[in-house]
């Protein structure tokens, strides 16, 4: 079994979503847009390859690498993959975040390991890590107000008000990231989870 770290030991954080105009307005890109948030406060900015865009950024002293993959969202683990083999990243040191509908909007919360939960972007860097002992932030979108599909509810562009909530929750979201970095797994868990309690 995989030796487990703490958040001290993050070097990489994933954010999943789907590249694309198409997709920027929309709940799933939640991830994305954190990463964007964090990139933005660390002053670095994405470099796109073949396969994700890379950012790296110095924080506490320390080489964190900023990743989101181009695959789109249900081959996201693909590129989680191939930069985990060529940097040498154990499960441990790698953070994931996500949107997540099981959450109301607006809210985030930490964990760590467990299933996908549904999420294909999630499921898919499990099967390609083959392991789920990974931190993750998920972001808060909330479930569909009527009984529609919950990939079209996710997928479906938003108005001035749904992009102003999005925003504020990948907002909400960096801080989270950055907490976890900085102050560490339990301090995360004990700041972030309790909100909306």
């Amino acid at each position: 079994m995989e030796e487990r770290s703490d958040a001290s030991g993050i070097r990489l954080v994933v954010g999943l979503g789907n590249p694309g105009p198409r997709y920027a307005r929309t709940r799933h890109n939640a991830g994305f847009l954190a990463l964007e948030e964090l990139a933005s406060r660390w002053g670095s900015s994405f470099r796109r390859g073949r396969s994700s865009e890379k950012a790296e950024a110095s924080v506490e002293g320390r080489t964190v690498l900023l990743l989101r993959p181009l695959t789109f969202m249900n081959m996201s683990g693909e590129a989680v993959r191939g930069l985990r083999r060529r940097i040498g990243l154990k499960s441990g040191e790698i953070l994931v975040v996500h949107d997540d509908i099981d959450l109301k909007a607006g809210e985030v919360r930490v964990r760590r390991g467990g299933s996908s939960g549904g999420h294909l972007g999630v499921q898919s860097v499990i099967d390609h890590l083959g392991s789920g002992d990974f931190l993750r932030v998920r972001l808060g979108v909330g479930r569909p107000p009527t009984p529609e599909e919950a990939a079209d509810y996710v997928l479906e562009p938003l108005g001035e008000e749904g992009m102003r909530l999005l925003l504020e929750t990948a907002s909400l979201g960096a801080d989270a990231v950055e907490c976890l970095l900085r102050e560490g797994e339990e301090e995360a868990m004990r700041r972030f989870n309790r909100r909306g309690a």
